[in-house]
């Protein structure tokens, strides 16, 4: 569907309604971007700093706040990362428990 400005049309299933593609490209855009605690905005390669202690499960181990973790990735889900710790392998953090350093 489309109208006479030249926008597109897209149905969209959540709310019933006919949106312009552009809004919602926008959207999902911004539910894209990765955000630390203090809602800073994340990269790939950035270090963070942990705000909590933290029981990593399977490891037998806690991380202590203040902890810094240097080159993070990120990873479909924006609210996880993914990174690596000296003593940890395969470590995926959530973000709401690190802060951009």
């Amino acid at each position: 569907m489309s109208d006479q400005s030249g926008d597109d049309y897209v149905y969209d299933e959540a709310t019933g309604d006919w949106r312009p593609a552009s809004e919602l490209a926008a959207e999902a855009a911004k539910a894209s971007e990765v955000r630390d605690a203090s809602g800073n905005l994340l990269a790939d390669g950035d270090s963070v700093v942990l705000i909590k202690d933290l029981k990593v499960k399977g490891a037998g181990q806690t991380l202590k706040q203040g902890t810094v973790i240097r080159s993070i990735r990120l990873t479909d889900n924006p609210e996880e990362i993914d990174c690596r710790h000296d003593a940890i392998k395969g470590l995926v953090l959530r973000t709401e428990f690190v802060r951009k350093r």
